[in-house]
């Protein structure tokens, strides 16, 4: 996503725990000849992602898209989940979420102008079980996207989100390697086949550019049919 971004011209701050990771996302992002800034944030504690919002209007000049992609999951049964795997799934996928449109909600609504893009999933619309907690946070996104749309849709701010079906990323790698987790995941998508990351990053060009004006409030599975079986 911040690739695609930054080759459609925009300049990019990358925001999450890892620093290592963070950098060299920034050196793919600086090849496209825009500047790329570094800032280490826990999307879970508001004075960091404040911080963040305040360090890249001090940098660049303004924050006109803000994308609240952190996301954590825990595979387990209701019966077991521990009160902090709740809290812990909760602060990152939802909370932080909140984090970021509260820090970004007077910048954007100062300059009446704004784009907001909340990384949810199908799992917020269908059911898996051992996924009750993720969904659980998945679906508030949702919830919140509907509603912040409408409510800042006076100050010229879009608010959506993309729910992501199954694609194969650093966190879920390691399940999908196993044949029969993969068939038993990939036989509830009709295209029978996980995303390709680099279907993502076009999604979010759209939501990000004036394409998108006229739209807000508004959820798209990129799930390859999952959602609509």
């Amino acid at each position: 996503m911040a690739v695609a971004l930054a080759a459609a011209g925009a300049h990019v701050v990358l925001a999450a725990r890892s620093k290592p990771d963070l950098e060299d996302t920034a050196h793919q992002v600086e090849r496209h000849g825009v500047r790329a800034l570094v800032v280490p944030t826990d999307v879970a504690r508001y004075d960091e992602v404040d911080a963040l919002m305040r360090q890249t209007v001090e940098t660049l000049g303004s924050v006109d898209v803000l994308v609240n992609n952190s996301g954590i999951a825990k595979t387990v049964p209701l019966a077991e989940a521990t009160p902090d795997d709740w809290r812990a799934i909760l602060d990152v996928n939802l909370t932080g979420v909140f984090n970021g449109c509260r820090a970004a909600a007077a910048h954007f609504i100062a300059q009446r102008s704004g784009k907001v893009i909340n990384l949810a999933s199908v799992l917020g619309a269908v059911g898996l079980p051992g996924y009750t907690l993720y969904a659980a946070t998945k679906g508030g996104v949702i919830a919140l996207t509907r509603t912040l749309g409408v409510e800042w849709a006076r100050h010229n701010v879009q608010v959506n989100a993309i729910a992501p079906g199954w694609f194969v990323t650093d966190m879920n790698e390691a399940a999908f390697s196993d044949p029969r987790i993969h068939e038993r995941l990939t036989r509830d998508i009709p295209m029978r086949r996980t995303g390709r990351l680099d279907e993502i990053g076009p999604l979010v060009v759209f939501l990000a550019s004036s394409a998108s004006d006229f739209m807000t409030g508004q959820t798209i599975f990129l799930d390859g049919g999952h959602s609509a079986a």
